[in-house]
């Protein structure tokens, strides 16, 4: 793994804002918002030095906007799929990948990334 360039943090938007019923059907792409807005304030706590992040939105949340911190890549078709894509993309790069999803977390894993769970970036 690469450490010239900051930790690759690829989010699961789908399933760290599913990770806590909180009402978030009713309103997916505000709670994909909201997620970013977190991320964005407070970054990925406890994982040391600069990072970038990538928020993979899906579905309803697709269109959701990057602000500075956090670039907003919206799949066109699965998100574990494009999630998958991004992990491939960044080469060398030491990448994590948060979400619960044990099949792609199998999926990234085999690509040499690093998984956590939600809880790693929402409280």
């Amino acid at each position: 793994m690469n450490t010239a360039e900051p930790l690759l943090v690829v989010v699961d938007a789908a399933n760290v804002v599913g990770s806590v019923p909180d009402g978030w059907w009713r309103d997916r792409r505000g709670a994909a918002e909201r997620l970013r807005d977190r991320l964005a304030a407070d970054g990925v706590p406890g994982v040391p030095g600069p990072v970038e992040i990538v928020l993979v939105v899906e579905g309803a949340a697709r269109g959701v906007e990057s602000v500075p911190g956090v670039r907003v890549s919206s799949a066109p078709g699965s998100g574990d799929d494009h999630i998958v894509e991004v992990v491939a993309s960044a080469g060398e790069r030491s990448v994590l990948v948060v979400t619960a999803d044990r099949e792609l977390r199998d999926r990234v894993g085999t690509l040499g990334a690093e998984v956590a769970g939600p809880r790693t970036v929402r409280p």
